[in-house]
């Protein structure tokens, strides 16, 4: 049995039951909240690995709450969960810093894929450091993309890449959250920290950058732009 705790905030008492025996029945550990408020204090109350939270919610809208816990964590995966399927609401989501998005109503199996995913990328879940320095012999990897954030090493094919210190951080980024949109906010989160007060164009700047000394004279490129969203490294598996 799992003792990995994933909260789910849902304000429709039946899908919340769902969730809660499919999640169980997974080997997951599950805390409900029905409202904006309850989920507020069930995040802050611990060990939460992963929230399952829906968009339109009593008390505390589910955008104010990805909000309010994005601004004191930036790693804890977050999947929204809504009736609406438009862009502009999707758009929303992943800019504030979402992992993912699932329209209602939703394929079980499909969610449940998604969230063995985002676990497996949460520097938080279970087998994982939460805190403490990178292990050295540890190479985050895409294609013969490979970057060592113990050591600062970066190489493609085989050939050292050259990055700044900031670069080097985006980078990073991109490849712990490989196959994943990332939206310029939560990049920009993640890799400048809450303080920034800055352009958020920055991350436009940087991404050119890191492609420039990545991808151009490589194959496959893997800095994709997801227009109107963010930006997601993906290699061609």
């Amino acid at each position: 049995m799992s003792d990995t705790t994933i909260l789910v905030v849902e304000d429709e008492r039946k899908i919340a039951r769902l969730l809660q025996i499919e999640l169980e029945s997974e080997g997951y550990a599950v805390s409900l909240a029905p409202d904006g408020v309850e989920g507020w204090a069930a995040y802050k109350a611990g060990d939460i690995a992963l929230v399952l939270l829906d968009v339109m919610l009593p008390g505390i809208s589910g955008i104010d709450l990805l909000q309010r816990i994005r601004v004191v964590d930036a790693e804890t995966p977050i999947i929204m969960l809504t009736a609406k399927g438009s862009v502009a609401d999707k758009v929303t989501g992943l800019d504030l810093g979402a992992n993912d998005y699932v329209t209602k109503p939703f394929d079980m199996e499909e969610l449940l894929a998604r969230i063995r995913v985002l676990l497996r990328k949460s520097p938080t879940s279970n087998g994982a450091p939460a805190a403490g320095e990178p292990d050295p012999d540890e190479w985050l990897c895409a294609a013969d993309l490979r970057l060592n954030e113990a050591t600062r090493q970066v190489e493609r094919a085989g050939q050292e890449i050259v990055l700044t210190q900031r670069e080097f951080d985006l980078l990073a980024v991109l490849l712990r959250h490989k196959r994943l949109v990332l939206g310029r906010e939560q990049l920009l989160n993640q890799v400048w920290g809450f303080e920034y007060t800055g352009n958020t164009n920055v991350v436009d700047v940087y991404i050119r950058y890191v492609r420039k000394k990545v991808d151009e004279g490589f194959f496959p490129e893997l800095i994709h732009t997801v227009r109107g969203v963010g930006y997601v490294l993906r290699d061609a598996t």
